[in-house]
């Protein structure tokens, strides 16, 4: 079995000034996604589906022709690409859109986008982060483990220190878990930085304190393993959602809240998996130069060919 990787690049990138998704970063004008696309093969999966908004599609299809007509799967068949859109609209027949609303509706909603076009486990992640290797082999064998499994689902953890910013403080869902290690919640962070004593600190956004953090704490960085059952169940939350907040203009449906309502309601558990991988993107233009040299260097270490496609 061969895992799909569903690649959230529907964000329109307006703090980085451009799109993000689309920005050449490595030593051949290599993009992020192109890196996650490599790493993913490698770890043996079968399928790229691409959430991505309309107005740049066609853009988004042209890249991919180009770069990846040579790319071949683990077994020698050619890497498939799906494309599908995420907008407003998109939201089930009985609700009515409010016509004042500009913000997507989330990650949760990106994903479920992809239900016509998934059948198999899939692993999410973000267009515009940096994963590592040993982060989609340790998301393939999950999914090729749970094959026909229902109900259960996995994040990929990342020690919070090796999601760090030289740059400021960032923002970081901090992972809790049970003794077997399923997540029990996700505790948003905010202004996480290390401070010149070297202890790691932020401010918890549900109590409001400045409270010291564990440099290995896991947090997630957006990366999930699914099986295809969790459309279902992922969508009968969303329509709970709408019915909450479908006048409000700024309320996101998100994954770490669509798992929340399933581990509280006990439909479903979700595995916690701790990747030793070093996480690094772009939020704004800031970024860009650090994320360039990180590509340099590991272009010149032998971790990738240069270029990374031919």
């Amino acid at each position: 079995m061969k895992p799909t990787l569903l690649v959230l690049a529907a964000g329109m990138g307006s703090r980085y000034g451009g799109l993000k998704q689309m920005d050449g970063l490595g030593p051949n004008g290599e993009t992020i996604i192109d890196y996650s696309i490599y790493d993913a093969v490698q770890a043996g999966f079968g399928k790229v589906v691409y959430i991505v908004r309309g107005y740049f599609l066609e853009q988004f299809k042209e890249t991919v022709a180009r770069k990846y007509s040579n790319v071949k799967c683990c077994d020698g068949t050619p890497l498939e690409f799906v494309f599908v859109t995420q907008e407003l609209d998109k939201i089930p027949a009985r609700f009515t859109l409010n016509p004042e609303r500009q913000k997507p509706w989330g990650t949760a909603h990106a994903v479920l986008m992809a239900a016509d076009v998934i059948k198999e486990p899939f692993v999410v992640i973000n267009g515009d982060d940096y994963y590592g290797k040993e982060s989609f082999r340790i998301a393939g064998d999950w999914c090729r483990a749970h094959e026909g499994s229902e109900g259960v689902y996995a994040i990929v953890g990342f020690e919070l220190d090796h999601t760090l910013s030289e740059s400021g403080g960032v923002s970081r869902g901090i992972c809790h878990y049970d003794a077997e290690q399923h997540l029990t919640n996700v505790v948003e962070h905010l202004n996480i930085q290390k401070d010149a004593d070297g202890v790691v600190r932020g401010d918890n956004s549900v109590t409001g304190e400045h409270v010291e953090l564990a440099a290995k704490d896991l947090c997630s960085m957006n990366m999930w393993g699914f099986t295809p059952d969790y459309f279902a169940k992922s969508s009968a939350i969303f329509e709970t959602f709408l019915e909450q907040n479908l006048m409000e203009l700024k309320k996101e449906f998100y994954i770490p809240y669509a798992i929340d309502c399933m581990i509280k309601a006990g439909s479903a558990k979700c595995d916690v998996l701790s990747t030793p991988s070093h996480w690094f993107g772009v939020t704004y233009k800031e970024d860009r130069p650090a994320v360039v040299a990180k590509f340099a260097e590991l272009a010149r270490e032998g971790v990738y060919p240069t270029p990374l496609y031919k």
